[in-house]
């Protein structure tokens, strides 16, 4: 994998995908407290994976991180299970949960240099890391929105991010115009992403710098999804647009660190600042100890004086 991708993908395993998870609130299936405290050893080596040559050893170091995966898109039908709910800001998590799993079976496919679906090596390097930013924060990111606002534009959003998502994976086994679609109806998404965010640090944010990340998150995304739709657009039609190295430099590096990482980071400081700011319970105050009545002591029994 390239020098240019690995640093980006190790990034999405080691912290993207823990810090998400630590942000999602909700009835929590079993087994999800483990797997978030044993997720950076379980990471770990496939981070490992990125930076050793094609071989046995790293497809099986890979195999570790897509098993880990997979683990967690499991958790996907327990939380549906628990929620009963396909609500949009539901949908928006479970496809969160589920997108890391395709990014663990593309990881494996190319450690072992192996055309799985017969896509080339190039192209199972850069899926590994859309599937951690565009699949799993993007979604993630739109779903915590739906749980800020929940109007229209929040709906919309949290159901469109996990349809593009699923149409452009869907266009790699189609043709690129139904990639193009699925870029459309991303960018779309994203697009409302990014003015719930807007909306987010004009109501929300108290301090400098969660505005300032809020801001950052906002505007990197518009540009990184104008870029993703230029490529998708040149694809289809033959028209000139950016190299797939080109885009991995600014589209994947943009996603990765101007939106992911930002955007996240401002959430983790509106859940931590939400949390200190919420009024501790209030304690019943306890009754005033009722005294039980006084018996008379035995040496002080009162006298009875003959009339």
């Amino acid at each position: 994998m390239s020098v240019l991708v690995a640093p980006v993908v190790m990034l999405g395993m080691l912290w993207v995908v823990p810090t998400g998870l630590g942000l999602l609130g909700g009835p929590r299936p079993p087994g999800w407290d483990a797997l978030r405290r044993a997720w950076p050893f379980l990471a770990a080596p496939g981070a490992l994976a990125l930076w050793l040559p094609r071989s046995g050893l790293s497809t099986a170091l890979a195999a570790v991180y897509a098993l880990a995966t997979l683990a967690l898109a499991l958790q996907a039908p327990a939380r549906l299970f628990l929620t009963r709910s396909l609500r949009p800001r539901e949908t928006a998590v479970l496809t969160a949960l589920v997108a890391p799993s395709v990014a663990g079976l593309a990881l494996v496919a190319e450690r072992a240099a192996y055309p799985l679906f017969g896509f080339d090596l190039e192209l199972l390097a850069l899926t590994v890391p859309h599937f951690h930013f565009a699949g799993f924060a993007a979604a993630l990111v739109a779903g915590l929105a739906c749980r800020a606002s929940d109007g229209p534009a929040a709906r919309f959003a949290a159901l469109s991010v996990p349809a593009g998502t699923l149409l452009v994976l869907a266009g790699y086994f189609v043709d690129d115009w139904a990639e193009l679609a699925g870029a459309v109806v991303l960018t779309a998404g994203m697009a409302a992403v990014a003015v719930l965010t807007l909306r987010e640090r004009r109501d929300l944010a108290a301090d400098p710098l969660t505005r300032a990340l809020l801001a950052v998150s906002a505007v990197v995304l518009v540009a990184t999804m104008a870029l993703a739709l230029s490529w998708a657009l040149g694809e289809a039609t033959g028209l000139p647009h950016p190299s797939l190295t080109w885009m991995a430099a600014t589209h994947g590096l943009g996603n990765a660190l101007g939106f992911a990482v930002c955007a996240l980071l401002a959430r983790r400081r509106l859940h931590l600042h939400l949390r200190e700011a919420r009024p501790a319970p209030r304690l019943p105050r306890p009754r005033a100890a009722q005294s039980a009545p006084r018996l008379p002591h035995p040496h002080h029994r009162r006298t009875e004086i003959p009339a």
